[in-house]
């Protein structure tokens, strides 16, 4: 496979180590207790008691919550039935008007995702009245989310530099800057400059700032020093998720380029055992500790329709992609001719509206 990218020495081809991270990455249909737990650097920025899961599992009352890397809903009767959004797999959040069986006609969230080629609709009803809460919150926590992707995303040829300086990240300490570094991507290298912080790893080319990379410590699988046709190297491997890729630097003498070694290795312990994931939410009280989120069923004082839920939420969502016939044609008065019906909760104006 030809490596087209100059910063690639090679791809990294041992895929059987788990992702470090995948909360915000994916969309996981019942989830056991343990993966609803909040993993280092995960903080409980909302919670909301009483919000029905209106496509999947209408009529079930749950509870949502909403961290800095995803959406969670579980059941308040059935705590197995749940959902994990993650936040990178979110397309739009936006108002719906639905049909609940607990509130009946009114607005709902809409969320759409995609997630391993695959689209899912989720709609969620706040059941208590007039309060705009879940809407609000979701919308701040994504937009957070989606404005800090420096602190996770490995970059290449970012708006890094500025005059020679590295443009600093909310949160984010220079730890160490080393002149001389070479980056080993070419025949001849490329003289340019590390920057070590307290959540990645930067390098720019002295010529040319443009000509430069980031590496977020959460996508940094290992840090070593390795021989190669340069000399001994300082050689970063990124995760899978990442893209796997291999990038290799020489600093000289060896006594800086071990210390260099050590600093980035100890930086990268430290990240690891409480990530800095960059999504900052202003909040009126402080978040609930970890331990203190607790599920458990409890009665609901709304009268529910006595009607079997779905045991399989993935195929609740999934449906409308699969379904084998078309629904029974109607009359349109607004188009003057037949449709086919629109799905159950549904008009014909909700068809023409984009979340």
């Amino acid at each position: 496979m030809r490596i087209r990218d100059p910063f690639l020495l090679a791809m990294a081809t041992d895929s059987s180590l788990p992702e470090p991270l995948w909360e915000d990455r994916d969309v996981r249909f019942d989830i056991s207790l343990q993966q609803m737990k909040m993993r280092p650097g995960e903080i409980l920025v909302d919670r909301l008691d009483s919000v029905e899961d209106t496509k999947g599992n209408n009529g079930d009352r749950g509870k949502v919550l909403i961290t800095n890397l995803r959406i969670i809903w579980y059941s308040q009767a059935v705590p197995r039935v749940n959902l994990s959004i993650g936040f990178n797999c979110v397309v739009s959040i936006s108002p719906r008007t639905t049909t609940s069986k607990l509130r009946g006609i009114t607005e709902s969230t809409c969320v759409l995702t995609k997630s391993n080629n695959t689209r899912f609709e989720f709609i969620f009803t706040n059941l208590v009245t007039g309060s705009p809460r879940l809407f609000s919150s979701l919308k701040t926590v994504y937009k957070a989310y989606e404005s800090s992707k420096m602190y996770r995303e490995l970059k290449l040829r970012g708006a890094l530099i500025h005059n020679k300086q590295l443009r600093l990240l909310p949160k984010e300490q220079i730890y160490s800057k080393i002149d001389g570094v070479w980056n080993l991507s070419s025949d001849q290298g490329n003289l340019g400059t590390f920057f070590i912080t307290n959540v990645r790893l930067v390098w720019h080319a002295n010529m040319n700032e443009s000509f430069n990379v980031s590496i977020p410590y959460l996508q940094m699988k290992y840090v070593k020093i390795r021989d190669s046709k340069f000399g001994l190297a300082l050689v970063v491997e990124s995760s899978q998720q990442s893209g796997g890729y291999v990038l290799g630097f020489r600093i000289d003498p060896a006594e800086k380029l071990k210390a260099a070694l050590k600093e980035i290795q100890t930086l990268h312990k430290v990240f690891s055992a409480c990530p800095i994931f960059g999504v900052e939410v202003e909040q009126d009280e402080e978040p609930q500790p970890v331990d203190d989120v607790t599920i458990e069923p409890v009665q609901d004082d709304v009268e529910v329709v006595n009607e079997q839920l779905p045991n399989d939420a993935f195929a609740a969502y999934f449906a409308d992609g699969i379904k084998k016939e078309d629904r029974e044609p109607v009359f349109s008065p607004e188009l003057g001719l037949a449709i086919e019906q629109p799905p159950d909760g549904f008009t014909l104006a909700n068809l023409w509206e984009v979340c």
